[in-house]
């Protein structure tokens, strides 16, 4: 099978979306499948596949519900979609945010293939830009011949707007990178109670609330640790820095950007994971990181994480932006090293159900039925 995987924003730029490709694009390979990839991309041609189709390099960071989204509103992507269609003949062109700005609009107005379309986000902007927006894109979005929404919580925000059916197939993780596999760093193999935060710093990742409840976990155990991983610049990292100066935090670790290859590492050395992501996210991809890794969990109580990470279970659910909700919850778990435990062994069990492997199957199947839909839907005769 002929596949295009089409990404809205900055590849291969750390992300959700861009992570979610990169494993669908390995596993299609693998099967035998020839897997194309549609983006922007900033990066040079060193950093990108053999099979990137790199459709501008000119990426605009859009602030989206206290994030950034790299996307590209670049003319040049009408004339090299169209030329790549062409070359490709795709049986399948699988987009991803399809009604995102600008490269899957173009793609789906050119696409003779049968087109799937998959629906990530759970933000804000998405109810104020569909509710604005959807008479214009409701032509692109009638030309999806099968659509998917990873979460519950993606389904509810886009069907307000576009009702339809959708699959529900969620995001997945390299349970074989996790886990026993993955040596702890010896920096952090001292005993010291450690706590790990990856992600970017945007406002709705929440991390100051975990800053500010540090303070309170530093009373209970004096040499705690916390260790701050992921993509965010100097200048993102600089007023936390500072608070955590200005407080005397000594146990506070910012190392920035890691490897896929260091991730899982990380995750090994820490004793409890926290995201105390204030809002939009639309599933917990980093919580099923954790569980793979046999971590128990302390996350906010949001409609994306509860979707994987049942209260009590895994890991605690807390009220969003609540430092003293966080600091109890990581300070319990910090004291009950045997409900710790507990808690990792049946985040591994439930890790293991969301294998790349497990969620490609499904997406191939959803591909299969729309190629069925899109052929019959071209053998239909029009209404005179």
């Amino acid at each position: 099978m002929k596949i295009a995987l089409v990404s809205p924003y900055d590849y291969p730029y750390p992300g959700g979306v861009t992570e979610h490709i990169a494993h669908l694009d390995k596993c299609f390979q693998r099967w035998g499948h020839q897997v194309t990839i549609l983006a922007p991309s900033s990066y040079g041609a060193e950093a990108l596949g053999d099979n990137v189709v790199k459709v501008s390099s000119s990426v605009l960071p859009l602030s989206v519900s206290g994030s950034k989204s790299r996307i590209t509103v670049s003319p040049a992507i009408y004339i090299r979609v169209k030329r790549a269609l062409i070359k490709y003949q795709f049986d399948v062109v699988h987009l991803h945010e399809p009604m995102m700005p600008a490269l899957p609009l173009v793609v789906l107005r050119h696409s003779h293939a049968a087109n799937v379309g998959t629906f990530h986000a759970y933000r804000e902007a998405n109810h104020f830009a569909y509710s604005h927006t959807r008479h214009l894109l409701q032509p692109f979005f009638d030309k999806l011949d099968a659509r998917i929404a990873v979460s519950e919580a993606a389904r509810e925000v886009v069907a307000q707007y576009f009702p339809a059916d959708y699959q529900i197939i969620p995001n997945g993780i390299d349970v074989s990178a996790y886990g026993p596999a993955a040596e702890p760093l010896p920096a952090y193999a001292d005993g010291a109670p450690t706590i790990l935060f990856l992600g970017r710093l945007d406002k709705r990742k929440g991390f100051e609330y975990l800053l500010r409840a540090f303070p309170g976990i530093l009373e209970q155990f004096p040499n705690a640790r916390l260790i701050v991983a992921g993509g965010y610049t100097a200048e993102e990292k600089e007023p936390y820095e500072r608070y955590a100066r200005q407080l005397g935090l000594k146990g506070v670790h910012f190392v920035g950007y890691i490897s896929a290859q260091d991730k899982p590492r990380y995750y090994r050395s820490c004793d409890v994971f926290c995201a105390p992501s204030t809002g939009f996210e639309s599933f917990g991809i980093v919580l099923l990181e954790a569980m793979a890794s046999g971590k128990p969990i302390v996350a906010s109580d949001i409609v994306g994480y509860r979707s994987v990470l049942e209260e009590g279970k895994q890991g605690f659910l807390v009220k969003p932006e609540d430092e003293h909700a966080l600091a109890a919850a990581l300070v319990s778990l910090l004291q009950r090293r045997e409900l710790a435990q507990a808690m990792g062994e049946a985040g591994r069990q439930t890790a293991r159900k969301y294998a790349w492997d497990t969620i490609a199957a499904e997406v191939m199947a959803c591909y299969e039925e729309a190629i069925r839909h899109h052929k019959t839907s071209r053998e239909r005769p029009r209404a005179e």
